[in-house]
């Protein structure tokens, strides 16, 4: 077994052999075999294209598969890697879920599972005409699949992708400005450590700092390449997105440009942009999807914590009301979308998940997850409007 850790996470000091998880299924398999990779944690992607597709040829059989474990984003990572290898005409499955079930996946592979038939072919149209997005800092490393071409961008929504330096946010944050903000005062965390005052300052600066950028360039959204400031301002930009999509504005983490456009469509549609998020788990119907931000006007209820990956800063774990809800996302060609109706049947709050946590009831979405996802981020949107979606993208 090959695994694939991020230095972002605590697991990277932790033998992979001694996980219960790996051993519940050796119990089963024996020795798991050589050429399975066990994607651990989130942001390896990366690291993936690094050691198999260096020269632009996968170095490892296919199916490529990946096992994943319903902890520290690993599906969500398995997800994006996958989604990489489809666009370059690769097969591969994620192997996820009970010991019992992937043992079953590792001995007898059978059929492959396919989830090609919930995906939609579309024909936007430019029905972004005239937005203008920014793109502040490149995409984070790990997004394979998410790479988009301005040029398409614009011919065919008729949207403008600014590109924007890191230095121009880092220059606006070194000035400790932001517009006054209503907030709660902070509450101790459930997992993370205690947020001083001066953290909760800092990321309002960030806030600051992305408003007046919005405001230079006239624009309707935005996505950061959030991860950069751990280190930059040890912060994180959790704070400044779920205010600034609370404010109508499209913003997304990551520099995740396909899930902000699909936020932008989102608001376009339902006045919302919806929550960007990881999916973490899948057992069943039940999907269940995490995230360290939300915008605030999504939440019934939220409270302060510290970022998941990093352990600092300051995020957000909100409660989003029980209800109807679709996932959505567009393909970075903006020629495909996936358009799943499914309901939030109750909130949760895991250690070892991002901070805000909701499980999705969504029967047979999860063929699609597992063999056929665009990408790892997906876009929860407030209510059934998988119809309305379908008839706004042609």
């Amino acid at each position: 077994m090959k695994t694939l850790t991020s230095f972002l996470h605590s697991e990277v000091a932790q033998n992979a052999a001694q996980e219960p998880f790996i051993q519940d299924i050796e119990a089963l398999v024996g020795s798991i075999p050589e050429d399975i990779i066990y994607v651990r944690t989130g942001g390896t992607e990366g690291l993936f294209k690094e050691r198999y597709f260096a020269d632009g040829r996968l170095s490892i059989p296919e199916p490529v598969r990946l096992l994943t474990s319903g902890k520290s984003n690993s599906l969500a990572a398995s997800m994006e890697i996958l989604s990489f290898l489809r666009r370059n005409g690769l097969r591969g499955e994620i192997l996820h879920g009970s010991p019992k079930y992937i043992a079953e996946r590792i001995l007898h592979p059978g059929q492959e599972i396919s989830g090609d038939s919930l995906i939609a072919s579309v024909h936007p149209g430019r029905i972004l005409e005239g937005e203008r997005l920014g793109v502040v800092g490149k995409p984070s490393d790990w997004l394979i699949s998410s790479d988009v071409n301005h040029s398409k961008a614009k011919e065919v929504l008729g949207l403008e992708l600014i590109d924007i330096p890191m230095e121009e946010l880092l220059e606006e944050i070194a000035k400790h400005s932001h517009p006054a903000v209503e907030l709660p005062a902070l509450n101790e965390p459930k997992y993370g450590k205690p947020i001083p005052e001066s953290d909760l300052s800092d990321s309002l600066d960030i806030y600051g700092a992305l408003r007046r950028i919005i405001d230079r360039y006239s624009l309707n959204g935005l996505t950061i390449r959030c991860f950069d400031l751990l280190t930059a301002v040890h912060n994180t930009g959790c704070m400044a997105l779920a205010l600034l999509n609370s404010e109508g504005l499209a913003a997304a983490c990551e520099g995740d440009v396909p899930a902000m456009v699909s936020m932008a469509l989102a608001r376009k549609l339902t006045g919302c942009s919806g929550f960007q998020a990881n999916l973490s788990q899948i057992k069943g119907d039940d999907l269940l999807f995490a995230h360290c931000t939300l915008p605030l006007s999504m939440a019934g209820n939220w409270v302060y914590d510290t970022h998941f990956e990093s352990g600092f800063g300051v995020a957000v774990h909100g409660e989003i009301p029980e209800g109807q809800v679709t996932i959505f996302k567009l393909s970075p060609d903006f020629d495909r979308a996936f358009i799943f109706e499914g309901a939030i049947v109750a909130n949760d709050y895991q250690e070892n998940l991002c901070r805000t946590q909701i499980h999705v009831n969504a029967p047979g979405a999860a063929p699609y997850f597992l063999s056929s996802s665009i990408g790892n981020h997906h876009i929860i949107i407030p209510g059934h409007v998988a119809r309305d979606m379908k008839e706004l993208l042609g």
